[in-house]
């Protein structure tokens, strides 16, 4: 059972929900411990959205550096349930969008010299095992802490089908909405 493609995503899935409730409960400690006034310096950052957004495009195309969890709680910070949805659902657009991104630099990756002797010399196998379980690599990233920019660069290095690779990675909106949904639930302001 171990190297079934089930195992595999049952294992990340368990991964993924353990990721979760870390930050939950972060979140919840942080709001209950934490003096809000403390935080009055970072204000005029949380005030400048369009500051957030571009710190979040560039976390999300260069490996998320940053979790996108950071920015769901980045969110809720007016209380506002509509322009909390709002919120997640264009950060969930831009992860996506990154996702893309990351497709073509590992495809143009691929066209360097470099690259393929390294892949023909070391990684040979790997584009055999990214075409099958590719799908599964793809959707675990868009749901887990797995850097989803990264997985998208070696999705698209080994010529993975474009439109598969945007069907699976519409998962991605699926964790953002999931997050939305729990944050709303645990947090009685919004």
């Amino acid at each position: 059972m171990k190297n079934t493609k089930a195992y595999y995503v049952i294992i990340n899935l368990v991964k993924a929900l353990l990721w979760l409730a870390a930050f939950v409960i972060i979140y919840l400690l942080f709001k209950k411990y934490i003096n809000v006034d403390f935080l009055t310096w970072l204000e005029p950052l949380f005030d400048n959205e369009v500051l957030i957004v571009l710190i979040f495009l560039i976390s999300e195309i260069v490996v998320g550096i940053i979790p996108p969890e950071v920015f769901i709680i980045w969110a809720l910070r007016n209380d506002q349930p509509a322009e909390f949805v709002s919120w997640v659902i264009v950060l969930a657009l831009i992860s996506y969008c990154a996702g893309i991104i990351g497709y073509f630099i590992g495809h143009n990756l691929n066209k360097s010299i470099f690259f393929r002797w390294t892949k023909k010399r070391f990684l040979s196998k790997l584009d055999e095992r990214l075409q099958i379980f590719g799908g599964y690599l793809i959707m675990i990233a868009a749901l887990t802490p797995v850097p989803f920019s990264g997985t998208c660069m070696l999705i698209g290095s080994a010529d993975y089908p474009f439109r598969k690779f945007l069907l699976f990675a519409l998962s991605r909106f699926l964790k953002f909405g999931l997050y939305a949904i729990i944050f709303m639930e645990i947090d009685p302001n919004i």
